[in-house]
């Protein structure tokens, strides 16, 4: 087959596309040497033809493709949509609406946490997916034979898996249960890359209003600047030296020479300069001004009572054939285990019947665990 090279063309198919109840989509890009992803491909399945897009075609417009993303009369079918997404938004600001994930229907219906499409598509279907071109370079033209192949299987695939998925979900009463997690999804909020959250993606802990400041100041300075640059943050700056400044908060070129974390010779670059510019803000700003770091509130044998539910998610999860990602993380457990009205997903709609209530009644003891033939089960402790 040949791609599609042409706005004419592109439009044309689009408007084809358009007269059907769905379209499979999916995308191929290069990310690792640029902020922004690069998209080198999109292809597109109706239940009668599929099509492969060059995105990197001279003169190209993809306008009529944005447009298809968010006509509200055709769903579009992804699957683990969210890089997918991102690239519509930088490119066109728009959010693909209506949406469906098939990633995250098939942990609904129990598929496990983070069910892979080749995985997906052999348990769905029980085809094998030749996976040999995943990793070629799409960039690259005339785009090869195999490539191309490879391209129009994944959305064809994924037509009969969101069909059999759909189904499923009908048959099961679990249609609305992805709401909530489609509304993440089409959430522009979702991927907006303001450099003032920057912080909130690190793993680094601070404890104290300075630490924080000076974390939010140097993260947001390291998040314009790849923007600015288009290169991976960790080109600009590592999380681990983010970290080190927030709790070093060095002032001068020698203080931040003497941080492990940094290239001999960083405090002599601009570079240097800006992130010593960054830590003064943070130093200067008011602590009335930050964010509240929220902290579950203690409780006795916190970490038994996590474990505890932990088990109990688990339980859920199996009983019901849903995965347990969907229904609690880690962070819900916790922020549970010390808060009775915490703030959670875990504690809202059918995630809150099917798991939370049940997790309050284990917290304060209306609920036990025990074993019955080798198994871990729920019972009423005798008044």
């Amino acid at each position: 087959m040949q791609p599609i090279t042409s706005t004419n063309e592109l439009a044309a198919v689009c408007q084809r596309l358009k007269q059907h109840p769905f379209v499979t989509v999916d995308t191929e890009f290069l990310r690792e040497t640029t902020y922004y992803p690069l998209l080198c491909i999109a292809q597109m399945a109706s239940p009668d033809e599929a099509v492969v897009i060059d995105a990197l075609a001279p003169g190209i417009d993809l306008a009529p493709f944005f447009d298809l993303m968010a006509d509200e009369n055709v769903l579009k079918v992804f699957h683990a949509a969210r890089q997918d997404i991102e690239i519509v938004w930088h490119r066109a600001k728009t959010i693909p609406h209506p949406l469906f994930d098939t990633q995250v229907a098939a942990m609904v219906l129990g598929h496990g946490d983070s069910i892979s499409y080749d995985q997906l598509v052999q348990r769905i279907t029980g085809d094998t997916l030749d996976k040999s071109n995943r990793f070629t370079d799409w960039t690259r033209r005339p785009l090869a034979e195999a490539q191309l192949t490879y391209a129009v299987s994944d959305v064809t695939h994924l037509r009969d898996v969101y069909l059999a998925l759909v189904a499923d979900l009908g048959r099961r009463g679990r249609t609305d249960w992805m709401d909530d997690e489609m509304e993440i999804l089409t959430s522009p909020e979702t991927y907006r890359a303001e450099p003032e959250r920057a912080w909130q993606r690190l793993k680094t802990r601070v404890r104290k209003p300075k630490d924080l400041a000076v974390l939010i100041e140097v993260a947001a300075w390291r998040e314009r600047e790849a923007q600015s640059r288009d290169v991976p943050r960790s080109r600009v700056l590592k999380d681990d030296a983010i970290g080190d400044i927030a709790t070093q908060a060095p002032t001068t070129a020698e203080r931040l020479a003497g941080l492990r974390s940094l290239p001999k010779g960083f405090e002599r670059s601009k570079w240097g300069e800006g992130i010593l510019d960054a830590v003064r803000r943070g130093l200067e700003r008011d602590p009335k001004t930050l964010p509240r770091l929220e902290k579950p509130r203690g409780t006795p044998n916190g970490t038994a009572t996590v474990e505890l539910l932990k088990v109990l998610l688990r339980m859920t999860s199996e009983s019901h054939g849903v995965a347990a990602k969907v229904i609690a993380t880690v962070d819900d457990l916790e922020r549970i285990a010390g808060d009775d009205e915490a703030d959670v997903a875990a504690m809202k709609g059918w995630r809150r019947e099917l798991f939370g209530e049940r997790a309050l009644a284990l917290k304060h003891g209306r609920l036990a665990l025990s074993m019955h033939r080798g198994r871990v089960v729920t019972t009423e402790p005798a008044s």
